[in-house]
C-alpha cells in the first residue's frame, strides 16, 4: 500500500493526513491518538535540544556528577526506594526536552541529544535505508529522521565520535526504569571497584 496519495496539482498528502480528513467533524479533538497525534505535534523542543547538543552534553556531565556525589544517599535511602520520584521528574524532563520513551537505557550522549526511541522502527545504529531525500522519515513523512538530526547534533559535541559506538539491542525489562539511578549506580560500582582493586577478587 502505498504511504502517499497523488493529488491535483503534483502534491502529496501523507496517509495520516487522509485520516484526519475523513474522521467525523466535531469539537472533539482526540489528545492521544496516532498517528494523526504524531504528525500534528511540533518537534521545536526536540529539535532545540539536537542544536544545543553541545550545552547539553556539557550540562549532562555536570549533572552525573552531581548525581555521583549523590550516591550514598541513594544507596542509603535505597536505590528502589528514591526510583520512583526520581523516575517521576525524569520522565517529565526528559519527555520535555527529547520526547523521550523512558526505555531505561537512554544513550542521547551518544547519538547528538536526538532519541533512538522516536524512530518508528526503534533503531539504535543508525537509519534504515528509506531516509526520504529531505532528510524526514520513510514511515512518518513530516517528521525529520532521528539519525540524520543524531548525527547533526553529534558534530556539534566534544565527544561526537561516540555516536559511531555500536548500541547493543534494547532490553525491554528496563523500560519505565531510571535511567538516571542506573548509570549512577554503575558508575559508582566502577569508582569502587578501580579505588578497590582486591576487593572484587
Amino acid at each position: 500500500m502505498s504511504e502517499t496519495t497523488p493529488v491535483k496539482e503534483g502534491a502529496a498528502v501523507t496517509q495520516a493526513t487522509l485520516v484526519k480528513k475523513a474522521a467525523p467533524k466535531s469539537d472533539y479533538k482526540p489528545a492521544d491518538v496516532s498517528p494523526q497525534r504524531r504528525v500534528q505535534r511540533t518537534f521545536a523542543v526536540r529539535l532545540w535540544s539536537i542544536r544545543h547538543s553541545r550545552l547539553l552534553e556539557w550540562f549532562y556531565s555536570r549533572f552525573a556528577d552531581v548525581f555521583l556525589l549523590l550516591h550514598p544517599l541513594w544507596k542509603g535511602v535505597g536505590y528502589g526506594r528514591v526510583e520512583a520520584p526520581v523516575k517521576f521528574v525524569e520522565k517529565r524532563v526528559k519527555g520535555f526536552m527529547f520526547d523521550c520513551r523512558m526505555c531505561g537505557q537512554c544513550i542521547l550522549s551518544s547519538t547528538g541529544m536526538s532519541c533512538p526511541m522516536n524512530c518508528p522502527k526503534q533503531l539504535r545504529n543508525g537509519p534504515c535505508g528509506g531516509v526520504r531525500a529531505n532528510g524526514n522519515c520513510e514511515v512518518e513523512p513530516d517528521m525529520p529522521c532521528v539519525w540524520v538530526k543524531a548525527w547533526e547534533g553529534s558534530r556539534n559535541m566534544k565527544h561526537g565520535d561516540k555516536i559511531l559506538t555500536v548500541q547493543k539491542p534494547v532490553d525491554q525489562s528496563l523500560r519505565e526504569t531510571s535511567a538516571w539511578l542506573r548509570v549512577t549506580a554503575q558508575a559508582a560500582a566502577a569508582r569502587e571497584t578501580t579505588q578497590n582493586p582486591g576487593a572484587s577478587a
